[in-house]
């Protein structure tokens, strides 16, 4: 897993921002090692019964979809969401292997890293977002660092209760 802590000062703000968002994201792939496929499943917090391990996964891996392909590209939304049903990726995620939702979430990333490093940050996005606004990428990576940070706290939490493991 990359390293954040000895990071060093002069680096640009593009480098700063990828090894933060693939810190996060190797961070998540890690609080999932191990973790039989019955506990990846498991809901338990009575609050948020879409809470599984495999749930946060499969939405982390929406979310980067729906912020690169919809909202900076402009693509059409495939996700698997729906208006009736919004969290529906917390509720798919159950029905496949957690390895292969990793897998999914890990090849995703390699192809959003080629498309970040080909754009430059101030580069707005095609589609706006609720306020009207189109955000430039730099927001997007930032929002997507805070978003993969607070789940991966929800894995952390998720992992202790289903095994005693806890993470650094």
């Amino acid at each position: 897993m990359t390293r954040i802590d000895d990071t060093p000062p002069a680096w640009d703000e593009r480098t700063q921002l990828t090894t933060f968002l693939d810190y996060t994201r190797d961070a998540a792939r890690a609080k999932c090692d191990g973790v039989s496929e019955e506990n990846a499943r498991k809901a338990l917090l009575p609050g948020s019964p879409l809470m599984t391990m495999s749930g946060v996964v499969n939405h982390l891996r929406w979310v980067e979809y729906h912020w690169f392909h919809v909202v900076f590209l402009g693509g059409e939304d495939r996700g698997p969401w729906t208006e009736e049903d919004p969290d529906r990726e917390m509720r798919v995620a159950v029905d496949f292997p957690l390895a292969r939702l990793l897998d999914e979430y890990a090849g995703q990333s390699a192809r959003y890293r080629e498309l970040v490093a080909g754009h430059d940050l101030d580069t707005r996005a095609r589609r706006a977002v609720r306020n009207g606004l189109h955000v430039d990428l730099r927001w997007i990576l930032h929002h997507l660092i805070e978003e993969t940070a607070r789940h991966n706290g929800h894995l952390d939490i998720l992992r202790e209760m289903l095994d005693g493991t806890t993470g650094t």
